[in-house]
């Protein structure tokens, strides 16, 4: 009989889809700068790597010396309605909770912005619908203790 956790052990050999070139070179440059290469910092740079703007804005998100994030650069004006839901993602995969919601003292406020951490408010945008894919992909990044990409076109 054929030892399953061996075979398990040798198809462990994914990759990892990409929605650009540039969203690849961005993953193969920024991961390097990270303190670790761990899962939570594969899935920080994976989904600060989906869009244009979050790219271009990187290190006003993410601080790559400290290892923190930086919550107030939701408040700035390069950002859309789709980066900043790629950047809560980012946050919640990394920091495993909502790190912005402390940026209010009220308690509504506070709850407004938990809210912007849902699944359907962080799913639900102008992406296309295979799109939505690309998020669970960061998901898998975490649930595997290696790099699991799984995206179906």
């Amino acid at each position: 009989m054929t030892n399953t956790a061996l075979r398990a052990e040798n198809s462990n050999s994914r990759t990892i889809t990409f929605k650009s070139r540039e969203h690849e070179k961005f993953y193969e440059e920024y991961l390097k700068k990270c303190r670790y290469q761990d899962v939570y910092h594969r899935a920080l740079v994976y989904c600060l790597g989906i869009d244009r703007d979050t790219r271009n804005n990187v290190n006003k998100i993410y601080n790559f010396k400290t290892g923190c994030v930086k919550t107030e650069c939701r408040q700035e004006g390069w950002q859309t309605s789709g980066s900043l839901r790629i950047v809560r993602m980012a946050f919640n995969l990394y920091c495993n909770g909502t790190p912005s919601v402390g940026d209010y003292e009220a308690e509504e406020d506070q709850l407004k912005e938990c809210q912007c951490y849902t699944v359907e408010d962080l799913f639900c945008c102008g992406y296309s619908v295979n799109w939505d894919f690309v998020f669970v992909t960061a998901l898998l990044i975490l649930v595997e203790s290696r790099v699991l990409i799984m995206i179906f076109n």
